[in-house]
């Protein structure tokens, strides 16, 4: 007796695609070149940051405050502080972001009869 053998579409289509795969080898890698596993960013400081110096100071501050210091854009500090005038410090965006990230920033202030070296970190 003969046996009749009968397929299904599934079947056949199942079929089909594997024997069209069969030498195919497919790799599925992960995006970039970091092995880190955590994808949480370094969090922006958001509190105020004063100069750790100023040369000759008379009464002066300079502060950067912890907004100034997340947007990380130029700016064009006035410090005046408690002396009888006031001097500027101006700095770029990447001089904001350095002290934000610790780095250290030493910038001539405007002058007014003198000036001052301002130091941040």
């Amino acid at each position: 007796m003969e046996s009749k053998t009968m397929f299904t579409r599934r079947e056949i289509s199942v079929s089909a695609a594997l024997l069209m795969l069969g030498g195919a080898t497919i790799n599925i890698t992960g995006c970039g070149g970091s092995s880190s596993s955590d994808p949480t960013p370094t969090p922006i400081p958001t509190t105020d940051r004063s100069a750790t110096s100023i040369s000759s100071n008379h009464g002066h501050t300079a502060v950067i405050t912890g907004a100034q210091l997340s947007a990380g854009g130029a700016l064009l500090l006035t410090i005046q502080g408690a002396a009888t005038h006031s001097h500027s410090i101006d700095l770029t965006g990447a001089e904001v972001v350095s002290i934000r990230n610790g780095t250290t920033v030493t910038k001539t202030s405007s002058p007014n009869g003198h000036t001052h070296e301002v130091t941040f970190n």
